[in-house]
């Protein structure tokens, strides 16, 4: 059975950067099934499997077609049970689900605000016009009034993850001993941040540096076929 992932990329297809996208990614790897990643831009979202989705990640799984990260994560962990879980039974679930609540409404609104004028100027001219467009709608602000405010954004930055980093000191994971689709959630904001030119975001010496190291080599290992 083939496996095509749809992922967001700007005018460099070696770059996806959508931290949506990268949950996903990490998800296939840690259920050890093989894909195709497919990048694609924001203006070609549209034409993705006939226009399935308004945005991405797309899985296409054989002939099944699911939208949506979280969905995406479901439908992996109802569809390939005796492949190693990514919740653990209803309270992996119930954590996952607030730490996306959590990152949606404190890591990236932050990340936004850091990355913004960045992820345009990676984006193709035609994909630019649209993001212009769209953000500052969403923003109230044009890019450049948003990025006058990036450097205190990025000193603000490492007080948000005082949760997760507080957590390290009892466990490897949010997992536990092995991460789940929780830290997955996490790793997807602050791989975002990397991809867009924010590595700074995170210190070397930081705890949560070395717990973003050990999701990416544990996904990577999980991989099989």
């Amino acid at each position: 059975m083939s496996r095509i992932l749809y992922t967001l990329c700007g005018a460099d297809s070696n770059i996806p950067f959508s931290p949506h996208c990268w949950k996903v990614v990490l998800a296939l790897r840690h259920k050890g099934l093989s894909f195709q990643e497919r990048p694609v831009r924001f203006t070609e979202i549209a034409s993705v499997e006939n226009g399935f989705s308004k945005t991405v990640p797309v899985l296409k799984d054989g002939d099944k077609l699911v939208a949506d990260s979280f969905a995406i994560a479901l439908y992996l962990e109802q569809t390939y049970p005796e492949r190693p879980s990514l919740f653990k039974g209803e309270g992996g679930l119930s954590m996952a689900r607030f730490i996306e609540a959590w990152s949606a409404a404190t890591l990236h609104p932050a990340i936004t605000r850091i990355a913004v004028k960045q992820i345009h100027d990676m984006l193709a001219p035609g994909d630019q016009a649209y993001f212009r467009s769209s953000r500052e709608k969403r923003l109230g602000a044009t890019l450049e009034e948003i990025a006058t405010g990036r450097e205190a954004e990025m000193a603000a930055f490492p007080e948000k993850l005082t949760p997760l980093r507080t957590m390290l000191t009892f466990q490897p994971f949010l997992g536990g001993h092995e991460p789940l689709f929780a830290d997955y959630i996490v790793f997807g904001a602050l791989q975002w941040a990397a991809q867009t030119g924010n590595r700074a975001l995170l210190d070397p010496n930081d705890p949560v540096t070395n717990w973003f190291e050990r999701c990416a080599e544990f996904a990577s290992d999980q991989l099989a076929i």
